[in-house]
């Protein structure tokens, strides 16, 4: 097992666009029953986007699924993450963006990933005629 200490960012902007529908209502969403995960990001301060309070907890992910959102567990994965003091959030909507440059130098868009972004609506100004 890889063991990671994430120290850089302010808030982990991790894609977690459904964050907020896989989290049950008591802020869980079910393990599953694979003995070793892929990912789990341990100790973050959950946003789960319900509007509820942020808790502290754990995100388990495999492959491109949460299977657990929720308190402390004792799962294991293959790459574990301690994200003490970092946010862990549902992707981003920004609603007036002009990313056409960075767009158009780099079609990653890394620039908005980087802060959570995950969604860009563009075209929506006066400049969009």
């Amino acid at each position: 097992m890889q063991f990671c200490r994430v120290q850089s960012f302010t808030a982990l902007g991790l894609s977690l666009a459904v964050l907020a529908s896989a989290a049950a209502a008591d802020g869980t969403a079910a393990l599953s029953d694979k003995a070793v995960h892929e990912l789990v990001l341990r100790n973050g301060t959950i946003y789960d986007g319900s509007g509820r309070a942020a808790y502290r907890g754990d995100v388990i992910i495999d492959a491109d699924r949460l299977v657990y959102v929720g308190p402390h567990t004792d799962m294991s994965a293959r790459t574990d993450i301690d994200v003490k003091g970092q946010a862990i959030a549902p992707g981003f909507i920004n609603m007036l963006a002009h990313p056409e440059e960075s767009l158009f130098a780099d079609g990653r868009a890394l620039s908005d990933l980087m802060q959570g972004v995950t969604l860009e609506v563009m075209a929506n100004s006066q400049w969009a005629r």
